[in-house]
């Protein structure tokens, strides 16, 4: 007979994880349920969306990174953790669930579900939560939350949900302002009933309080005081400090010593002596521990079930600078495959989504992930702390089925006004997409569903913008695998590469305009073999953009013609990872993004159909 104590939920805890599809409101929702339960002075100037607190969060308006808070209502503590939207970061979510006991699945009132909170409510529904269904933004002018709330349904029962699930509770909510309520035709003045939801349906942690020590690490992270942390839920006994534990590795077992324990209330973390099953910590005294591990007593080492998150489905290759230019930025630190080596080995450890593979050449590596974004936040995140590296494009991975090769390929959602239907169509048409469901849910605006090779949509996102004049929204979520389809072009046009060193001229450029479109301002820097704009036709154009003006001894009565240049297209590492063809490279620095040709010296280049054809064929 089992031990009853196991079985026992503490009634003073709440763990949840708040869970939907990028920008339908979570981390505002997690602001106001902290402000509204007394985490901050009433005097105390609060940042909006305070939960994002990265310089890239802050930048771009998405979470990045799973964080973890708490509140205290009604005498019960409240864990909370608020997961990444972005398809990109499944793996952020897949692995904070760990640390949950239910989910609030938040779900926007006009737009519905979306290809995240399909992949989202899975993850909770594989882990048996119970769901608590918000949703949100109803003060829109195109909410719709009754057929939302019929859609959610929906996708419960295509998702298999069991019995006790389907029977989820349902708020509706305004976050940005702080209000919830019940039903409809209730009157919201706070996040009450939201509140009293949470501690009516999500049960208590179960957990034997006082058994044998057990906690899963699910984070790890650092601060400046006490070096590196370990963040994860106590499953079973009672963590204290100053205590010397096991740490059950993936290959090996170490020994600990637990420096410094804390918990969280609010935005800070507090040191405690001890805590107990169900509470989430994180652990200061271990550096030897990585997300998956886990932490038991010396005598009783049992092994909790690792952290496994879906496969990456997109890699690309990072390489050490060999441009004219490399480690002429002020702000370089790190220009060797030594140091390259090292950050992308340290960024696996913290994050499941990534992998790193060598090559046959010391100085290139091949980086595994979900997505093009999640590739270019890493990028920039090291180009920040100084480090100098060269990108290839990205690329799909392939695998091996019954001798055949396949490729991935995603579920694409379009949300587009009505007049822009035929425009996308077409597009994704071109890219081998495949139209499976049209819907049009009124207000002028048509949702189309496609099945498309993940290959089609690199490089996608912006031509979809400018199609849709900036309209339209795009979701996609990996589904499934298809057999290869064969090469397929990148890029209709070709590239203006210059063909020697020196600083551009407006002067060359007036004249060089009508063949196409510049990527960078008169005064820039230019080397042999770097991409300074884009080509009207489909073959690659060298030419001299240093060229000036001669001068000579003879006056002239007439007015030297007025220069005027169109406004250059200044590509992110975003743009310039999706406009790249397999012949090309992108040069990243701390001082500059640059798109230049694998080969520099324009008498050993091939033309640059040779060059795709021999780079697409598949190995």
């Amino acid at each position: 007979m089992l031990d009853g104590r196991r079985h026992m939920s503490r009634q003073d805890l709440r763990n949840i994880a708040i869970v939907a599809h990028v920008d339908h409101g979570k981390t505002t929702l997690v602001d106001f349920i902290l402000r509204q339960t007394g985490s901050f002075r009433d005097n105390e100037v609060v940042a909006e969306r305070v939960m994002d607190s990265n310089d890239l969060e802050k930048e771009r308006g998405i979470t990045i990174l799973a964080k973890n808070t708490s509140v205290r209502y009604k005498g019960v503590k409240i864990n909370i953790v608020d997961t990444p939207g972005h398809s990109d970061f499944g793996g952020e979510v897949e692995r904070t669930l760990m640390m949950a006991d239910g989910a609030l699945l938040l779900v926007d009132a006009a737009e519905g579900p979306l290809p995240q909170t399909r992949f989202v409510l899975s993850k909770c529904l594989e882990r048996g939560f119970p769901i608590i269904v918000v949703v949100n933004k109803i003060d829109r002018g195109d909410a719709r939350p009754h057929e939302v709330l019929s859609e959610v349904f929906d996708l419960f029962c295509d998702l298999e949900a069991g019995d006790k699930q389907m029977d989820f509770a349902t708020v509706y909510a305004v976050a940005k302002h702080g209000l919830a309520k019940r039903e409809l035709e209730d009157e919201a003045k706070d996040l009450t009933p939201l509140l009293d939801t949470i501690l009516e349906r999500i049960p208590g942690p179960s957990g034997d309080a006082d058994g044998p020590l057990q906690m899963i690490v699910c984070n790890t992270t650092h601060d400046d005081y006490v070096g590196r942390l370990a963040v994860g839920r106590i499953v079973r006994g009672t963590l204290r400090s100053a205590k010397e534990l096991l740490i059950l590795g993936e290959k090996s077992n170490t020994k600990g010593y637990v420096k410094k324990l804390f918990i969280y209330e609010g935005l800070k973390r507090v040191a405690v002596e001890s805590a107990s099953a169900g509470e989430v910590v994180a652990v200061a005294g271990i550096d030897d521990v990585t997300i998956g591990d886990t932490i038991c007593d010396l005598e009783h080492p049992e092994a909790l079930a690792r952290i496994v998150v879906e496969e990456p489905t997109i890699k690309m290759k990072f390489g050490v600078n060999t441009s004219t230019f490399a480690g002429k930025a002020k702000s370089s630190k790190f220009l060797t495959s030594r140091h390259l080596k090292d950050r992308l080995e340290k960024e696996t450890l913290k994050n499941l989504a990534i992998r790193v593979e060598p090559t046959e050449s010391p100085e290139t590596f091949v980086v595994l992930g979900r997505g093009e974004l999640q590739l270019a936040i890493l990028v920039e995140t090291m180009r920040r702390e100084g480090y100098e590296m060269q990108l290839s494009n990205p690329e799909v991975i392939t695998k091996e089925i019954d001798g055949q090769t396949m490729e991935p390929v995603e579920l694409v959602v379009v949300d587009v006004p009505d007049t822009f239907v035929g425009i996308v169509t077409e597009r994704l048409s071109t890219r081998r997409g495949r139209m499976v469901k049209m819907t049009n849910p009124g207000f002028g605006r048509a949702r189309l569903e496609f099945r498309v090779p993940s290959r089609g949509l690199i490089g996608f996102r912006g031509e979809f913008l400018t199609a849709t004049r900036g309209t339209g929204l795009l979701n996609t979520m990996f589904d499934g695998w298809t057999e290869w389809g064969g090469p397929m072009m990148r890029r209709l046009t070709g590239a203006l590469v210059s063909d020697r060193v020196g600083v551009s001229t407006p002067y060359a450029m007036h004249h060089l305009q009508p063949r196409g479109q510049f990527f960078l301002v008169p005064g820039t820097e230019v080397y042999e073999g770097m991409i300074v704009g884009e080509h009207n036709k489909n073959n690659d154009a060298d030419i001299n953009i240093v060229r000036e003006k001669k001068l000579s001894n003879v006056r002239n009565h007439g007015k030297d013609e007025n220069v005027m240049l169109a406004s250059p297209r200044i590509l992110t590492i975003e743009t310039a990872m999706e406009w790249i063809d397999n012949d090309e490279l992108v040069e990243v620095t701390p001082d500059a993004v640059r798109v230049r040709k694998k080969v520099l010296a324009i008498n050993r280049r091939e033309r640059r159909e040779d060059a795709i054809a021999e780079a697409q064929e598949v190995e």
